[in-house]
């Protein structure tokens, strides 16, 4: 087939490229045919069911759906034609016939009227169906509205909500003048199994599916401004477009971004309330006097603990804190928690202050609650800690390993192409010792015991030479170290592992052989591998796994942990880590040291500083006493809560700096408003290497300032020579550190919104691809480290007989200051649970719904318990977003010796009914206290407010 065919178009030649159809090709020449049924957009086939974007063609007795005609050389259309158009407007008009009235149409701005205004439609003359057929009207979802009464029968929802996102929730039912969409087995939307993507509302062409901030001016067309820009939650990167009416976020569409495809999830889509909750910290804070300092302060009133102050003193009391304790001290007892939650400039910026003003690098970020494990893997064998291609490559596989994670509900958006892949006949392999929500989807589904990856994967690698089905050629011209991995595999046989992962040997050979003979394969992990304590190892597994299948470096292959957070990856490539500086240049290089005497005029301190987890211990011991927190919340989501929370009150000198009087906002001697990312310009690098470009869209409230402008002030107070003015200054000195930024500029981004590192020039979108022609490693070849078997640092006892591991649900986010701020995310999803096999719960007496006691050695909380047979039998699963039961005072802090990550996925745990629990520490006057100041932090009424609790 050639690339193009000449065709006349109303009169003109015209070239259509190889798959357009007949209206691409008009529209791309200037001609907009209308249409109904046909979305423009990524994804979404053509169908021509609804007759509306009907050509003529010279020689065709019949009018034919340009949406779904290709056109052929020599063939003659006419779009505008008497007979073409009258067709469409017959069409359309019929449509309208059952449509509400335009002024009492449920969204007055509606594709549906642009094509009837465009078809020239003016009168229905066509009788409106009968009134005991239109569907009720359906409002029992709390973000969307179902208005079936303007409901055309497209069937651009169904492909939403099947196709593009691959739910299968929506569907045609019935017949004739029955026929109507359906929401499951014709359930209300808010009682189907509905994930609230929205997907269907933003397809929807006639209103019958709108958001429920519509309710309103049943109009999408009434607001004040649109502001392209990215989500601020997961990794992925989703561009959206914030939709503005009088200050305000009205409603959030999804846009054509290179990670999503126009696609969103609940989150996105609907989670931007936060930014006008009422909790909004306006004004600087200083702490009160002679008050302890504790979790007993209620976000909706600080001022019981806190007095308001000027920005000038908030800056002068912050920065005297800070220097008194490095000059008495030295700066070396002094850290900083940046955020990937700020921008990269803004990341930059935080770091760059640390090692500055204090000499050293104790500084870090939440990348060592998540990914650190892989990161070091990935620098020690591949030489690099980004992915080796973005997720979208999955489109050019033909096995996937999904493994420790669970896009379903923590990358939904990346879960989409997973699951399409999956749909057209690739082989997903999912491996977790919980079913995801992409089990359902899997070709293999291994639920192998908690903490025996290492086990797995090697006896999976062991196979895969057993058979010799390792890519040899691959492996001598392009890696070493392979005869010690080897030699180190030969016990870990299938047989050998079973007892260790519960999974049977044919699997696992079924696995390797799928594997080693694909084409073209990819593995994903998660936090599933990452936070053990062997987590490097996990990593490590997956890497050479990876290698020996040469499956590292051509289209469709790679490596890829899916990142956590929205700027986890810009925040970590911008050196808000202690042991590297940008680009991860180790600290202790002296190339490194005279970079930056040069760059900054200061002298690099050579000695790593100390890690998140690291940090809270030197409190304890008293080498460090000030702290300054850019929006993290170590309150929330540090190892062993007590002992964290502890170290807190324990600061001489903390200043935090955030949207919300967060929890270890409340352990602060300085507190300043931040700008939530709607109200900031900046960059952001999500988990594809994609740099892309934020928006400010609204103003901050009150007194609220953008965050590197807030460390501008303080660095200047410190006495520091610093004059940024914008992010884009801040960008242009990242670029002078940062080679990965080679060829994208601040002006490319506002242009292209967005550029895949590395961009080979000025004008390369960027490769998804690397390491096809070697790795950034000495001699240009990725290693093979082999881990060996070792267990969790704490296993099942009697005393301690479950298996205990946290995570995220869909709704929720981090550690909930945003999204249980957000009206429909805390509406979804208002209450901690426990998550529990159904067997499990009948052993202890236990039925689902019923408050109990989960307890480990460092602390217990009272928590609803909840069926789930996903779990493994003997395994409880919390989610860390929840201040009432907040999981990590459970968990437990053992390190990985290499990533320095905390063992989040697995504690010894017990459960006890709540009669039976351990008698509570806090005594009834305290306890109520802190119901009071939960009940402040609700992001709506509830019935089930919990405590903002310190767990003793």
């Amino acid at each position: 087939m050639t690339d193009s065919i000449t065709f006349t178009l109303d009169g003109r030649k015209v070239e259509a490229r190889s798959g357009e159809t007949i209206w691409e090709v008009a529209k791309r020449n200037g001609t907009l045919i209308p249409h109904l049924c046909h979305a423009d957009q990524p994804g979404y086939r053509p169908d021509g069911n609804c007759r509306a974007c009907m050509v003529e063609i010279s020689g065709e007795g019949a009018l034919a759906a340009s949406c779904i005609r290709l056109p052929t050389e020599g063939m003659t259309v006419t779009t505008g034609s008497e007979r073409a158009a009258k067709a469409r407007k017959t069409v359309i008009e019929m449509l309208a016939s059952d449509q509400p009235e335009p002024g009492a149409a449920h969204d007055k701005s509606s594709h549906f009227w642009d094509m009837a205004g465009l078809a020239g439609v003016q009168e229905r003359r066509f009788p409106k169906l009968e009134s005991a057929r239109v569907p009720l009207l359906d409002n029992s979802h709390v973000a969307m509205r179902v208005n079936l009464d303007a409901c055309i029968h497209c069937n651009l929802c169904v492909r939403a909500c099947r196709d593009v996102q691959v739910n299968d929730v929506i569907g045609l039912a019935y017949r004739g003048h029955d026929a109507k969409i359906v929401f499951d087995l014709d359930d209300p939307m808010g009682e189907s199994t509905c994930v609230a993507c929205g997907e269907c509302v933003q397809a929807c062409p006639t209103g019958a599916l709108t958001p429920a901030t519509l309710d309103d001016t049943k109009d999408r067309g009434a607001i004040d401004k649109e502001v392209n820009s990215v989500c601020p939650y997961c990794g992925v990167g989703c561009q959206i477009t914030y939709k503005i009416k009088e200050g305000r976020i009205k409603f959030v569409d999804g846009r054509d971004g290179p990670a999503n495809e126009q696609r969103l999830c609940v989150k996105g889509r609907f989670g931007f309330d936060y930014v006008s909750h009422p909790h909004r910290l306006t004004k600087p804070l200083i702490r009160r006097e002679g008050l302890k300092k504790d979790l007993d302060v209620d976000p909706a009133d600080p001022s019981t603990h806190f007095r308001e102050a000027t920005w000038e003193e908030a800056i002068r009391v912050a920065a005297a804190g800070l220097d008194r304790i490095k000059h008495d001290r030295g700066g070396g007892a002094i850290a900083g928690f940046g955020s990937a939650k700020c921008s990269n400039e803004e990341a930059y910026l935080f770091q760059k202050l640390i090692r500055e003003a204090f000499g050293h690098n104790n500084v870090d970020h939440c990348t060592r609650l998540c990914h650190a494990s892989s990161v070091a893997a990935l620098i020690e064998n591949v030489g690099s800690g980004a992915v080796t291609a973005t997720f979208n490559e999955i489109r050019n596989s033909d096995v996937a390993i999904l493994i420790g994670c669970n896009p379903a509900g923590n990358h939904p958006v990346a879960a989409t192409y997973f699951k399409q892949f999956a749909k057209r006949g690739g082989k997903l392999i999912t491996m977790d010792p919980r079913k995801t929500g992409m089990s359902g989807y899997a070709w293999r589904d291994l639920q192998f015991k908690a903490g025996s990856d290492v086990a797995l994967l090697n006896a999976i690698m062991h196979a895969i030479i057993d058979e010799e089905l390792h890519d040899e050629a691959y492996i001598a011209s392009r890696t070493e170290n392979f005869n010690e991995l080897r030699e180190h595999l030969k016990t870990f046989t299938p047989e050998s592992t079973e007892p260790l992962t519960g999974i049977d040997p044919t699997v696992v050979r079924e696995v390797a052989r799928a594997f080693a003979t694909a084409g073209a394969a990819m593995i994903f992990w998660g936090m599933g591998i990452s936070q053990h304590t062997h987590g490097t190892d996990n990593s490590r597994c997956l890497i050479s796994l990876a290698l020996m299948c040469g499956q590292v470096g051509r289209p469709g292959t790679g490596l890829h942990p899916l990142r956590g957070q929205n700027n986890v990856q810009g925040a970590s490539d911008a050196g808000l880590i202690p042991m590297v500086m940008p680009d991860y240049e180790p600290v202790g290089r002296e190339r490194t040291a005279e970079k930056y005497r040069k760059l900054w005029g200061v002298e690099i301190d050579p000695e790593p500083g100390l890690t998140v987890v690291e940090i809270i211990e030197a409190v304890h011991e008293g080498r460090i006493s000030g702290m300054y927190i850019q929006g993290e919340n170590p309150a929330m989501s540090d190892p062993d809560l007590k002992h964290a929370r502890e170290a807190l009150a324990k600061l001489e000198h903390l200043v935090v700096q955030d949207l919300f009087l967060t929890e270890t906002a409340c352990y602060a001697d300085v507190v300043l408003p931040a700008s939530a990312w709607p109200e900031k310009t900046g960059t952001v690098t999500n988990t594809n290497r994609q740099v892309q470009m934020g928006r400010k869209a609204l103003n901050p409230p009150g007194e609220a300032r953008e965050d590197w402008s807030i460390t501008v002030d303080l660095a200047k107070q410190l006495g520091l020579d610093w004059n940024y003015e914008h992010p884009m200054e801040v960008f242009a000195e990242m670029k002078l550190a940062m080679g990965s930024l080679d060829n994208i500029t601040w002006d490319r981004l506002e242009a292209e919104n967005a550029v895949t590192y590395p961009s080979l020039s000025p004008d390369d979108p960027g490769q998804p691809v690397v390491f096809g022609d070697g790795f950034p490693r000495s001699g240009g070849r990725a290693r093979f480290t082999p881990a060996h078997f070792t267990p969790p640092a704490e296993e099942p006892s009697d005393e301690f007989p479950l298996i205990l591991s946290t995570g995220r649900v869909l709704e929720h986010w981090h550690t909930g200051s945003m999204t249980r701020r957000s009206e429909v995310l805390d509406a979804v999803e208002p209450e901690a649970s426990a998550s529990i096999n159904p067997s499990t719960l009948a052993d202890l007496g236990i039925e689902a719904g019923e408050q109990i006691n989960v307890s480990t050695r460092r602390g217990h909380i009272e928590i609803m318990a909840r069926e789930d047979s996903r779990v493994a039998e003997g395994s409880i699963y919390i989610p860390f977003a929840f201040v009432e039961s907040a999981v990590n005072i459970l968990t437990n802090p053992e390190l990985d010796p290499f990533g320095k990550i905390p063992e989040f996925k697995f504690c010894a745990a017990r459960i006890d009914k709540t009669a039976e629990s351990p008698p509570s520490r806090i005594d009834d006057a305290r306890a109520d206290q802190l119901a009071a100041a939960q009940d402040g932090f609700q992001a709506s009424p509830s019935p089930h407010s919990g405590l903002r609790a310190e767990i003793q």
